[in-house]
């Protein structure tokens, strides 16, 4: 069948100004002084996924070698600090956190990762930090061309889109139940000001959003700010340790199942509903673009009471306050696309507007969502 909707088009949105042959010939070397002397590594040509992920570079490469008159091969994955000059999306990537974190979830946590092999803190063999985790195979719902204009996933019955976005839940809930005080996960928290988790969490979003707009003004995520601090939660509720991008094109999947949760670097210590705002609004952010364009696109997936129900039913735990921490996850990804369009802008791929909040998609439902009344 065939959906005779106008496309919207789709860019080659640069990410990186590295020469992949440069690079896979620094990763052998740097290889070769890990592994045992007279290993001789071999890392294969290096690739880079493309249907989702616009922040930390991803090389994906095979690596084979001896090793005690054994062959040894493997298949990897890197993750690369972005250059400055690339206009990075974050002010800072701390690829020792996610690497130290990674592995925290692999050893206390019912939570499918990869496992973490090597972490290079410093920027000689590769320019720049990077860490190496063994590679997962799975599908991901991809974010280019969005899953809900046609994929494996839209495409997929009822049942078998649920039971993903069930899993996706239970993973959010093992995540959220180990426990913070039993692990050593201080390295999460924000040294920064605030009372609790949640003020420090925004606090760092508010430094986040004057690093990315400089001296550009946005009325709409400073008047989304302004709500926060209207409607804060009367109560937060527990600290957990809160993935930060928490969606489904950050999971890989085989037969609708997680296999492997991926991008930690949004990471915090925080209320549990942060995940569960993030991964709500995302999908609707998507969804909306999709019947913008003519698109039947995803509907009922994700809806907030269902995923609010089967956390709980599986947490013991009700989430509260949800309309906040989905108008949150909104004010946090309008920051993102601020300095995703400044990126644009540098490789050359785009122009900023007369209105600079036009560079927000989902600005209208952002305003929509603001005109919810008092304290949710």
């Amino acid at each position: 069948m065939t959906n005779e909707a106008t496309t919207p088009e789709v860019e080659d949105l640069t990410r990186t100004t590295r020469d992949a042959g440069a690079l896979r010939e620094q990763l052998e070397r740097w290889l070769a002084a890990r592994l045992p002397e007279g290993c001789a590594p071999r890392v294969s040509e290096l690739a880079s996924p493309s249907a989702t992920g616009m922040s930390s570079e991803t090389l994906l490469f095979d690596a084979s070698w001896e090793e005690a008159g054994q062959h040894r091969s493997g298949a990897f994955v890197a993750r690369l600090a972005p250059e400055a000059r690339d206009v990075p999306v974050f002010p800072d990537y701390d690829l020792e956190k996610q690497f130290r974190l990674l592995d925290l979830v692999r050893r206390h946590g019912d939570v499918p990762v990869p496992h973490v092999r090597w972490l290079e803190r410093g920027r000689e063999a590769l320019g720049t930090p990077f860490f190496v985790m063994d590679r997962v195979e799975g599908s991901v719902p991809p974010d280019i061309m969005p899953y809900t204009f046609g994929s494996w996933l839209s495409d997929a019955p009822a049942a078998d889109r649920r039971r993903l976005q069930d899993a996706t839940v239970g993973v959010i809930a093992a995540l959220h139940a180990i426990d913070p005080q039993t692990v050593d996960c201080g390295f999460l928290a924000f040294e920064l000001p605030g009372a609790t988790p949640l003020e420090r969490h925004v606090e760092n979003q508010r430094r986040y959003f004057a690093w990315a707009r400089k001296e550009r003004r946005h009325p709409i995520l400073e008047h989304a700010f302004a709500w926060l601090e209207e409607s804060w939660p009367e109560e937060e509720g527990a600290t957990v340790i809160s993935w930060g991008d928490s969606r489904i094109g950050n999971v890989l999947y085989r037969d609708f199942l997680p296999v492997a949760v991926l991008d930690w670097e949004m990471a915090a210590l925080g209320p549990r509903e942060l995940d569960l705002g993030w991964l709500v609004f995302m999908h609707r952010f998507f969804d909306d673009i999709a019947s913008g364009a003519g698109f039947p696109g995803m509907p009922d997936f994700l809806k907030l009471e269902d995923v609010a129900a089967h956390y709980a039913s599986l947490s013991s735990v009700t989430p509260h306050h949800l309309d906040f921490y989905e108008l949150y996850a909104a004010l946090r990804h309008g920051i993102v696309m601020t300095r995703v369009h400044e990126r644009r802008v540098h490789f050359g791929q785009a122009e900023w507007p007369d209105d600079p909040d036009d560079v927000i998609p989902h600005r209208a439902a952002l305003e929509r969502m603001m005109e919810r009344p008092g304290r949710p």
